[in-house]
């Protein structure tokens, strides 16, 4: 079965150098210019092999240059008593992409790889594993029969059970972020399932379906259609829980004293913006993506309200709408759950918080120690002189003025003469002395 789908969507097609282009008249037509293709063969059972391609020079086909990478593909024979084909036997299949294509793979990989180093090598290696769920496990068991919309949704549990916590670690955070996004993932399928019963989608409306028909496949369309609205709201939920899961912990490591609905409300104001963006990105993507159809629609000076009535509209329409009210559910949910995950455990704190804690500190000692140098030096002259205070020594005024300058005296003392030296204090003043203790 699979087969027959092959047979009717891929061509045997070999890679090819072009070496050079010329224009002149069409075989077999002397009024109409085409364009013949030079190429070298550079794959297959004839590598080597020198052939040209015949090309509509009015527009028709594409612009070739010597240089290209192309694939060409040999034109069929006709059936036995029907007249030959006119042409070069060789027909152009495609252009080559490859080389363009690892190129910019391998530019993402550095990009992303010097921006966010550890943890952008594990969103690759998230990246990777999502992909490998998808064309290995996903596809397969969509061509084997099975329900195209459960899956998906399995395909897509494993994809954030695999990818959140890798790229993230395990914590709260990225518990409460693949909570809500299977939370929201089963809100999206159940109006992805509604809406599409609703607006009697069938999924015959694109050009990916007539293959399948054509191979007669055991695939239902219409579950096609609601995995891709599974699959596709799943990359943009992944972003919206996660941030939302790191905005709540960000906010309980600052203010540890926060309770369940200021924490949420705070964080569900960081979310709204989130959210606002988020849905004129998806809204965008689906548009862009449909630029061709709705261009199309435009020269044809079809209306609105009869565009939204043709599938190949509806259909993009309704998973636009269906992904962004998953999107909005997403962030209340998570953000619940992680208020409520931060507030059941100790606050983390992070480096940031611990070094402004240590400077601080620091600030403090450095603060307190004029007051003890002040305490010693005096201590210091009180023994040199001769002096024995009691215990550590009886200090004079003097010592607890500079001991406590800081904090000011309630009255200015007079200090103590020294020995041999009169008394000029007045009558009926207190000798003041502190007692320092060996601690």
């Amino acid at each position: 079965m699979q087969s027959r789908v092959a047979e009717g969507f891929a061509t045997d097609s070999a890679r090819a150098d072009v070496t050079s282009v010329r224009e002149g008249f069409c075989a077999g037509l002397t009024s109409q210019t085409c364009q013949f293709v030079h190429a070298t063969i550079r794959s297959g059972s004839q590598t080597g092999k020198r052939i040209t391609v015949q090309l509509d020079a009015t527009g028709l086909d594409p612009d070739v240059d010597p240089g290209d990478k192309i694939r060409v593909a040999k034109a069929p024979n006709p059936p036995k008593g029907a007249p030959a084909v006119t042409g070069t036997g060789y027909t152009l299949y495609d252009f080559e992409p490859r080389s363009p294509l690892l190129l910019l793979a391998g530019l993402f990989v550095v990009v992303v790889l010097v921006f966010a180093r550890l943890r952008g090598a594990l969103s690759l290696v998230g990246l990777g594993v999502s992909l490998v769920i998808v064309l290995l496990f996903v596809v397969p068991a969509i061509l084997d029969g099975k329900s195209a919309l459960l899956v998906a949704l399995v395909g897509s549990f494993a994809v954030a059970y695999t990818t959140i916590p890798l790229a993230h670690g395990w914590g709260p955070k990225s518990l409460a972020a693949l909570l809500g996004s299977l939370a929201s993932l089963r809100l999206t399928a159940l109006l992805a399932v509604l809406l599409t019963n609703l607006t009697h989608l069938t999924g015959l409306s694109s050009e990916e379906a007539l293959y399948l028909q054509i191979g007669a496949a055991n695939v239902s369309l219409q579950g096609l259609v609601l995995a891709g609205i599974i699959i596709g709201a799943l990359g943009v939920l992944d972003d919206v829980t996660i941030s939302q899961a790191s905005t709540v912990m960000a906010l309980r490591r600052a203010n540890p004293g926060l309770r369940l609905r200021r924490l949420s409300a705070l964080a569900l104001d960081v979310g709204r913006d989130h959210v606002s963006a988020t849905v004129n990105t998806l809204v965008l993507a689906y548009v862009g993506a449909a630029l061709p159809i709705l261009v199309l629609f435009s020269a044809a000076d079809l209306g609105i309200s009869d565009a939204l009535n043709l599938e190949v509209v509806a259909k993009d329409v309704v998973a636009t709408l269906v992904g962004s009210i998953g999107l909005i559910a997403a962030v209340p949910i998570t953000t619940v759950m992680t208020a409520l995950l931060a507030l059941s455990v100790a606050p983390i704190r992070s480096r940031t918080t611990m070094a402004t804690a240590t400077r601080t500190k620091r600030r403090a000692s450095a603060t307190s120690a004029p007051s003890s140098l002040a305490a010693t030096q005096a201590h210091h002259r009180l023994t040199t002189r001769g002096e024995k205070p009691a215990i550590l020594g009886e200090v004079p005024l003097p010592v607890q003025q500079a001991t406590h300058m800081r904090s000011g005296p309630s009255r200015t003392e007079l200090p103590r003469p020294h020995e041999g030296q009169a008394d000029n204090r007045p009558e009926g003043r207190p000798r003041h002395r502190l007692r320092l203790c060996r601690a």
